[in-house]
């Protein structure tokens, strides 16, 4: 059996940056791997809890506690009490066909549908990036773990967490799609070229509208 020879710069071309997830541990990642891979599941597939007319979780006083390994119940407090009991966000996956309300600084399945629709993990960087409009050829910068620093002196130490940069990045950011929009509306603006009309559509060559007429562009030398 031959190996073809592989082509440095194409598969160079080929590389998807930022495709890593925030790592869950311990019991998260258990969780997450008994959430049902399909449309709508979320931690009231969970074992050890009903849910009643008025749409409020509360655990099943029918059954016996179903603890994990580690002597925590399946379903933690806080994602009962979360919005009083009637959020279906923590632990729920995020199907091929939806999006989110808002990308976050952090992917925390605790409280947002932010796990991959089908593998047991939350979004990547470049996930959440797609999310948010931005192309595949931008590079986003830091390390995707959550790490502690220690301030302060001998005296008194506190400790601050640090949030994953490369998530933080995407986070912070305005989405793609309404930078572009309102950078041709202000510039319309104040070309004094706006009209009154409620509804604006961007022109197709305007800042390279898409990834494929930006890589036409750059191949045309432009």
């Amino acid at each position: 059996m031959g190996f073809a020879s592989i082509d440095t710069t194409e598969a160079e071309k080929s590389v998807l940056y930022d495709h890593r997830p925030l790592p869950l541990y311990g019991d998260d990642y258990l969780r997450v791997s008994r959430i049902p891979r399909r449309k709508g599941a979320n931690f009231r597939d969970l074992p050890g809890i009903v849910v009643g007319d008025d749409n409020v979780v509360r655990r099943d006083p029918a059954m016996e506690p179903i603890l994990m390994p580690s002597g925590k119940p399946w379903v933690p407090d806080y994602a009962i009490n979360f919005c009083g009991g009637k959020s279906t966000r923590p632990f729920a996956r995020l199907w091929w066909d939806e999006t989110v309300a808002t990308v976050l600084c952090r992917p925390d399945p605790h409280s947002q549908v932010i796990l991959h629709p089908e593998q047991d993990r939350v979004l990547t960087v470049r996930e959440c990036a797609r999310l948010q409009g931005f192309p595949d050829y931008y590079e986003f910068c830091g390390d995707v773990k959550e790490r502690q620093v220690a301030l302060g002196d001998s005296t008194q130490v506190s400790f601050q967490l640090i949030q994953p940069l490369g998530y933080c990045q995407v986070g912070n950011a305005v989405a793609v799609p309404v930078a572009r929009a309102l950078g041709y509306a202000l510039g319309m603006a104040a070309q004094k070229l706006s009209g009154d009309e409620p509804l604006t559509t961007l022109p197709p060559k305007f800042s390279h509208s898409t990834t494929i007429q930006l890589l036409q562009s750059l191949s045309n030398g432009v």
